[in-house]
């Protein structure tokens, strides 16, 4: 299915060691989004090549610019096809993986590539704003990440709640990323986050990414966050 001499060459210029079992993970996984994409609307990248890069890759970056102690808990806040958080498990297995997403029948795919990879995750069906309303996920997690492309200031409404104070919101964005830093700050200081810095990073000819790097520096208010439909209509800023 994918070239894993490709997948391993890739991640090795990225410092990230791939061994021969998460590599077999990593192609199965490809096979089975393959798959089940006939079925359901899983992703628009079906490409070997691509899903190489922009999925396996990709989600595995902040592995190369961070460094995430062994044993770290991370959720990953609406993650669909299980980018990054699937990804970020089957590389490094020590991490407690969290997986939510408020769509059930992508977590039914997920679940099954889970069974088939000898892979285990703690699967959560519910809405981000919902989730985080939860004693036992809020502040919970050292890491909380999204892929998505949704503005940061609704990003970060939906996932700093996540995090306790000390941890990290890590999201993964696209390349015109200043502009939207811009317009995020206010929200990420009123919910308890401070901004670090953003980490620049390339994808070969697939294109440029960038990881954000909001630390959780106090609480969120217990008001936040809100119900979608205000977040989307008035996003903090």
């Amino acid at each position: 299915m994918i070239s894993k001499e490709l997948l391993k060459s890739l991640a090795g210029k990225n410092n990230i060691s791939l061994s021969d079992k998460s590599l077999s993970q990593l192609n199965t996984y490809a096979e089975l989004l393959i798959e089940w994409n006939d079925k359901i609307n899983l992703t628009a990248i079906t490409d070997p090549e691509e899903i190489v890069y922009k999925h396996f890759l990709d989600s595995m970056m902040p592995l190369a610019l961070l460094d995430i102690p062994e044993g770290s808990s991370l959720i990953d806040v609406g993650t669909g096809a299980g980018f990054p958080g699937l990804v970020l498990k089957i590389v490094r297995p020590d991490l407690q993986i969290t997986l939510l997403d408020g769509t059930n029948k992508r977590l039914l795919v997920i679940k099954d590539i889970e069974e088939k990879i000898g892979i285990t995750t703690k699967i959560i069906h519910m809405r981000a704003e919902d989730g985080s309303k939860q004693k036992d996920l809020r502040e919970s997690f050292d890491y909380a990440t999204a892929r998505a492309v949704t503005s940061m200031p609704v990003l970060s409404e939906y996932c700093i709640p996540y995090v306790k104070p000390g941890g990290y919101f890590i999201p993964l964005k696209g390349p015109d990323i200043q502009e939207e830093l811009k317009s995020g700050i206010n929200a990420i200081n009123l919910l308890g986050g401070k901004w670090i810095e953003t980490k620049s990073y390339s994808l070969g000819d697939m294109g440029e990414r960038n990881l954000v790097i909001i630390q959780k520096t106090k609480p969120t208010p217990p008001k936040y966050p809100r119900q979608m439909a205000k977040i989307k209509k008035n996003p903090l800023g």
